[in-house]
């Protein structure tokens, strides 16, 4: 295997891992937080969205793909889900 494929792939995993948990953590405690202030709530919640979507196009541009990609869908997949919770 080519050197530069396996350091795409190596920086690629540290990204999602680097982007994921924290759109994640913010998608699920912002429902707790919308209960009570709805305004911070809806505020953590978008901002998971864009996490999200900037480390599915990083992973993108890693790998040289056009940003017009079905896959920044899978990065506000954590805030579509948690939608139905906080709004």
């Amino acid at each position: 295997m080519n050197i530069e494929t396996v350091q795409r792939w190596v920086v690629s995993v540290i990204l999602f891992h680097v982007g994921s948990v924290p759109a994640v953590t913010l998608a699920v405690y912002s429902i707790g937080v919308a209960r009570a202030e709805y305004g911070r709530g809806v505020g953590l919640w978008l901002m998971s969205g864009v996490i999200g979507v900037l480390t599915a196009a990083g992973i993108l541009l890693i790998f040289q793909r056009s940003l017009r990609s079905l896959w920044l869908v899978l990065g506000i997949l954590p805030t579509v889900i948690t939608g139905f919770y906080v709004l």
